[in-house]
Parts: C-alpha cells; sequence; structure tokens
C-alpha cells in the first residue's frame, strides 16, 4: 500500500477514538457511582492486586484476544491498538481528574463519560479496522456455537461484573445506566461516523 493509498483519515479516526475510550472510562471511575461490566472487573483486581487501572486493563485485553484463537477470530490493526492504547489513556485520565464526591459533580462525569465513550466507540468503529477485543470475543462466540448475541453479551458482561464486584469493584446506578443508555448511544454515534456499519442493540 503507496502513502497517498494509506487511510490516514481513517487512521487518525480509530487513535482519536481510542484515547477517548480511555478517557471516557476515566470520566465514569472517577464518578464514582458505577462503571461499566469490564471496567468493574478492572476496579476488583486493583483492589486485589494493588496495579494500576490502566495495566490491568491492557492485561485483560491480552486475556480477552487470547481467546480469539481457539474462536478463529483474526485480529485487526483497531484491535492490537485497542489492546495496547485505551489503558495508557484510562491511566492518563486518572491522573488528569480527581475524585469528585457532590452529587452534581458525580452526575456530570459520569455523564460527560458515557458520551465520551459513545462518541469514541463510534469513532474507532467507524474506522473499520477491526473490532475491540470484547466485542470480537462476543461475536467469535456467537458465529463459533451459534448463540444468540444478546445471550453471549448478558453471559460475558454478567460474570465479569459480577466477579469485580465480588473482589470490590464499583457498581451503582451508574452501571445500570450504562446497560440502558451506551446501545441507543452508539447506534447515534455510529450513524454519524460511519452509517454503513449496522449496530444489533443487544442486552449489557
Amino acid at each position: 500500500m503507496t502513502r497517498a493509498s494509506f487511510p490516514i483519515h481513517r487512521l487518525a479516526k480509530l487513535l482519536l477514538g481510542l484515547f477517548g475510550y480511555g478517557i471516557a472510562i476515566s470520566l465514569m471511575v472517577r464518578a464514582g457511582l458505577g462503571v461499566a461490566p469490564w471496567d468493574v472487573l478492572t476496579q476488583g483486581l486493583v483492589q486485589q492486586t494493588g496495579l494500576a487501572f490502566g495495566l490491568l486493563t491492557n492485561l485483560i485485553g491480552v486475556g480477552v484476544l487470547l481467546l480469539w484463537w481457539p474462536l478463529r477470530q483474526r485480529p485487526g490493526l483497531g484491535t492490537v491498538l485497542n489492546v495496547l492504547l485505551v489503558g495508557p489513556s484510562a491511566q492518563f485520565g486518572l491522573w488528569l481528574l480527581p475524585d469528585v464526591h457532590v452529587w452534581w459533580q458525580q452526575a456530570a462525569f459520569f455523564a460527560a463519560g458515557l458520551g465520551l465513550l459513545a462518541l469514541a466507540t463510534g469513532l474507532y468503529i467507524g474506522a473499520r479496522f477491526g473490532p475491540g477485543p470484547r466485542d470480537g470475543l462476543m461475536t467469535g462466540l456467537h458465529a463459533r456455537f451459534g448463540w444468540p448475541v444478546w445471550a453471549v453479551r448478558t453471559g460475558i458482561e454478567g460474570s465479569v461484573l459480577l466477579a469485580g464486584w465480588w473482589m470490590g469493584g464499583t457498581v451503582g446506578v451508574g452501571t445500570l445506566a450504562f446497560a440502558l443508555l451506551i446501545g441507543p448511544l452508539v447506534g447515534r454515534t455510529l450513524r454519524w461516523f460511519e452509517p454503513r456499519v449496522v449496530v444489533v442493540p443487544a442486552a449489557a
């Protein structure tokens, strides 16, 4: 591929989306109202191991990516960069942002994080460089065993949520809000950034 034909604009969308995704996670963590299921797992592992949130985000991504191999899934550039970049950007956001404890500040942080995460997801999926490791695991299990996508997603995210909560991760009203709102929000941002991508809402 020549320099002229390399999709620079798509790569820019991918990188911006992945960086924004990590910052969005850090906003929701600092809000303290509850986070997405995979981030509950990360928080629980932070409590158990003392390792940094961003590092554990990377390690979990690597572990999930290894599960692709028996499912015969092929990672793309976006998949690999997702594993490498979301953790550091989340850790940078946690370094930059303070903890908040006043209810309206918590609500503002969480809303900003949820909105930014939806925008970031639309960007990096719309770049069409491959799914994130967690989404690839879901679609791989669906393709390999024929289980419904909603059942696979519910089973995976329910399991990591319970494991993370048991280890000390934060589950709260924000976790419920994430489950109810992220699907419709991402559906809208994908229509902005890549209208050819069709999103089938799944239970979170």
